[in-house]
């Protein structure tokens, strides 16, 4: 895992975009050892909560340590900064949570600084350094030709209201509306949420 003070301090700073190259990097890598990517009616194996391996959750605040070993005598990683980042847990240990994130860096996130909350980031694999993001149209309903919302930004966060495995019905900001699942990442292919 990177441990540079400028991989830190990109971390720091990213607020409605996450850095390119390691999007495209960790993102492949994350999804080829996601297990969840097998067909969503297989069951998820239980963790020691009694909540499902693997999952998604969000962090609860906007500065939580990413540490290299489940507890606080291991070094921090890094620090996010963006309250509301999905993140999915991997494995558990006691009061610790192994968290994989949109480009792939796993480590150790302390379980009270995560929330069972739903959110997404809107396609953060086309996010390109030196190129503008793609927009993403937020749609007033869970068809492909429905009327758009609003456009929204790859890298953005989306809070998830529902998902039918096809469609989630989101809030960006003060907009509502539906994004294709496929777009998001903190959901998998073909979850419900409800």
């Amino acid at each position: 895992m990177p441990g540079t003070a400028a991989k830190t301090t990109m971390r720091r700073v990213v607020l409605m975009l996450l850095p390119a190259a390691a999007v495209l990097a960790g993102f492949a890598t994350a999804m080829a050892q996601t297990p969840s990517a097998a067909p969503a009616a297989q069951a998820a194996p239980a963790g020691k909560s009694g909540l499902p391996l693997p999952r998604f959750v969000s962090l609860k605040s906007d500065r939580v340590n990413l540490r290299q070993g489940p507890g606080t005598e291991y070094p921090t990683a890094w620090v996010y900064r963006r309250a509301g980042l999905p993140l999915e847990v991997v494995r558990e240990f006691e009061g610790w949570r192994q968290v994989r994130d949109a480009e792939g860096a796993t480590g150790w996130v302390l379980q009270s600084f995560l929330s069972g909350r739903r959110t997404a980031l809107v396609l953060p694999w086309e996010v390109k350094a030196n190129a503008p993001p793609p927009e993403v149209a937020l749609r007033d309903d869970d068809r492909e030709n429905a009327r758009p919302v609003a456009l929204v930004e790859a890298g953005v966060i989306a809070s998830i209201h529902s998902c039918s495995g096809r469609w989630c019905r989101v809030t960006i900001d003060k907009f509502r509306g539906w994004i294709e699942q496929k777009k998001l990442w903190g959901v998998y292919d073909g979850e419900t949420v409800k």
